[in-house]
This record gives C-alpha cells, structure tokens and sequence, in this order.
C-alpha cells in the first residue's frame, strides 16, 4: 500500500458525472477487459481536473468526453473508471455499457455503472451481478428513459418510494402524472446514495480510505474515432497536455 501523503483520496465531482465502479484491485484487468490503453500515472488532484474538464467536454481533440477516462487506484477495494464513456444512459453507450458491467460481473462478482448530474440534471444506475444485469434504470427527463429500463427495482428503490408513499413496485406506463412527477424529483439525486450504499462512490472519497496502486489516464477505444489530430490522440499528446 502506498504511504503517499500529498496524494491521497478526495472528492472526484463534476457538474455530470459518470463512472463505473467494479470491486477489485486489478486495475489492469479491468483495463484490457474495457479495452483501455494507459497514458500516465496522475494524482487525484489531476484526476480531478481531468473529470471535471471532461465531464463538461467541448475539448478541441475530446469534444464529447469519450476519448479518455480516469482508472482509480484500489479504494477500499474497488476500483472506479470515470468519465463520460461509462455513461449507462447514453443513447450510444448503453448498449456498450450494459454489455461491459455484465462482462466485467462475470469475472468480478460485480459491476455498476452510474451517472449523476449535479445540477438536478437526474440519475443512472446499472447493477451487474455473476454476468447478469439486476437492475438499469434512468431518470434524466429524456423520454427514451423508460426503454432503458431492465430488472425489478433494487432495494434501495423501493425503500425511497415507499417513504414518498409510493407503491414500491410500479408499471412506468400506468403511473399517475402525479406519482410520476413525485417519483422523478427523488430519483434525480439517488444515484450517489445508491453507489455509496452498494460499494465505493467517487463523491464520497476520503483521505483516510485504503489505497492501494497509483491512478492512471487512460484511452478509451473512442479515442481512435475522435477526428482531431487522430495520431496525436493515439500517442496521448493533446489528451495530456
């Protein structure tokens, strides 16, 4: 374990946020499972900026985001892959994702995938579990949200539902325009509580977890479709600078 005392744990938020969270310490076989191409080492103080700034996106090489993430090192067990790549509810990642958490479940007992806007821009979840996905569910106020859903609602779904006296088990077509709306607001803020509750969440780092390992930037298989200065991404040069 490393005794690092400049680098250690903190907060990793953004305005929106994305990340999958697998509880394991190999870093590098959660990489070659995901098909990731390591850059360099960074602290979480970097790895922080970098989140930020590509959570936001519009980058002239990384205008979406996708291009790259940040790998955390083992913390407290797990290991979390951040960045809009992981997005579970992305119109294009979904499919991608889902398939990604299901592999990744089946070597490592278990895989999420969350996304969380900040600014009451809603909530993802995506809970894989021994190769089979339990539970994807997306709140973001996108009409497509209800064709994502997979699997019954988790514990922690219904415990909330049923404190806002709603049925814990609902059919999303039949809903009243009222329980819908009161169901929304509170599933716009659950997937922090519900990654903290299920394993490590990135918004709930601290520096007196268990480290083990450095964080890396990495190159998602996006990167090679970015059209900017494709050569360039593929050595890292603008991603990193």
């Amino acid at each position: 374990m490393r005794n690092v005392t400049d680098d250690l744990p903190r907060v990793l938020a953004a305005c929106w946020l994305y990340w999958i969270a697998v509880p394991t310490g190999d870093q590098a076989g959660v990489m070659q499972m995901m098909g990731l191409v390591q850059l360099r080492p960074v602290t979480f103080a970097e790895a922080e900026e970098i989140i930020d700034e590509d959570g936001h996106g519009g980058a002239e090489d990384n205008p979406d985001g996708m291009a790259r993430v940040y790998v955390s090192p083992e913390l407290d067990g797990w290991t979390l892959v951040i960045g809009p790549w992981c997005d579970p509810c992305d119109v294009e990642r979904s499919d991608d994702v889902l398939r990604l958490c299901r592999d990744l479940s089946a070597r490592y007992g278990q895989a999420q995938a969350y996304y969380y806007g900040a600014q009451r821009d809603g909530s993802a979840w995506l809970v894989a579990q021994d190769g089979i996905v339990l539970r994807r569910y997306c709140e973001t106020g996108e009409a497509e949200n209800a064709y994502l859903t997979v699997g019954e609602p988790l514990p922690i779904e219904r415990a909330r539902r049923e404190q806002l006296g709603l049925p814990a088990v609902w059919d999303e077509a039949t809903e009243s325009d009222q329980d819908e709306a009161k169901w929304k607001w509170a599933a716009f803020d659950l997937a922090p509580e519900i990654a903290a509750a299920l394993g490590v969440s990135p918004l709930k780092l601290t520096a007196d977890m268990r480290v083990v390992g450095t964080g890396v930037v990495a190159l998602t298989p996006h990167a090679a479709e970015v059209q900017a200065a494709p050569s360039r991404l593929a050595a890292g040069a603008d991603l990193l600078a």
